[in-house]
């Protein structure tokens, strides 16, 4: 009894709050990456076209702090209308138990038959469903939504933000080394951050981790030599 009582509770505290935890983490690891990239692309296109430190780091200063605040707010707008749906939704299913509960049982009756359940199996579950919490079992069922784990914008938004900036310190402070070196520095560091995000974000979306992994390091590879190759050109060019 102990061992099935601590398997109970443990799958409790797995699931609870596990969207919005995952959510999280999906902003988090894209933040990280975006700040990453394009923030390199940026610190490696001024520093093609000027040797001036000062510069290269206004620049990338500049990029991390717009980038952050316009990563926080698109999370945010984005989480938000996903929450929004959720809780019409809800609202909405709310409004059909009170309405007509006859027609919401028959509908779960139905949903459980096609999940394999045998029509009198089916009956009893949904009576004893409805009984329980009849709108977290319509809104789990019906829609996949947990009503005590609606999506939360702030936390995405603070996820994306903080990771962002957090990704974009590392090619801003390794583009500041003396060159020539400084753009060997930055590219291996930015490649082996790439190749972590990518393998975070393959075993989040539970895909295989090394062409991801491969993806990210060749787009964020290729993206600074273009905008270093941009910078040396306009460089040469204005002076």
């Amino acid at each position: 009894m102990t061992e099935v009582a601590d398997l109970t509770h443990h799958e409790h505290g797995d699931t609870e709050g596990l969207s919005n935890r995952l959510n999280w983490l999906r902003a988090g690891v894209l933040g990280a990456n975006d700040g990453i990239v394009s923030v390199a692309g940026i610190v490696m296109g001024v520093a093609g076209a000027s040797s001036e430190r000062s510069a290269i780091l206004i620049a990338g200063t500049a990029a991390l702090v717009a980038g952050a605040l316009s990563m926080a707010a698109g999370e945010y707008v984005s989480v938000s209308t996903q929450r929004d749906a959720e809780l019409a939704l809800i609202e909405a299913e709310r409004n059909d138990l009170d309405r007509m509960p006859e027609e919401e049982l028959a509908h779960l009756t139905l949903m459980l038959e096609e999940k394999g359940l045998s029509p009198e199996i089916a009956q009893q579950a949904a009576v004893q469903m409805t009984a329980k919490d009849a709108l977290r079992t319509h809104a789990d069922l019906e829609f996949g939504i947990d009503i005590d784990d609606v999506t939360n914008p702030w936390g995405a938004a603070l996820a994306s933000m903080v990771a962002f900036s957090i990704g974009a310190l590392l090619p801003l402070l390794t583009i500041l080394l003396p060159a020539p070196e400084r753009f060997y520095v930055t590219a291996v560091a930015v490649a082996v951050a790439l190749a972590i995000t990518g393998y975070v974000s393959a075993r989040l979306g539970r895909a295989r981790p090394w062409p991801a992994v491969l993806r990210n390091v060749l787009g964020g590879v290729f993206a600074m030599g273009v905008t270093l190759l941009i910078g040396r050109l306009l460089g040469t060019r204005i002076s």
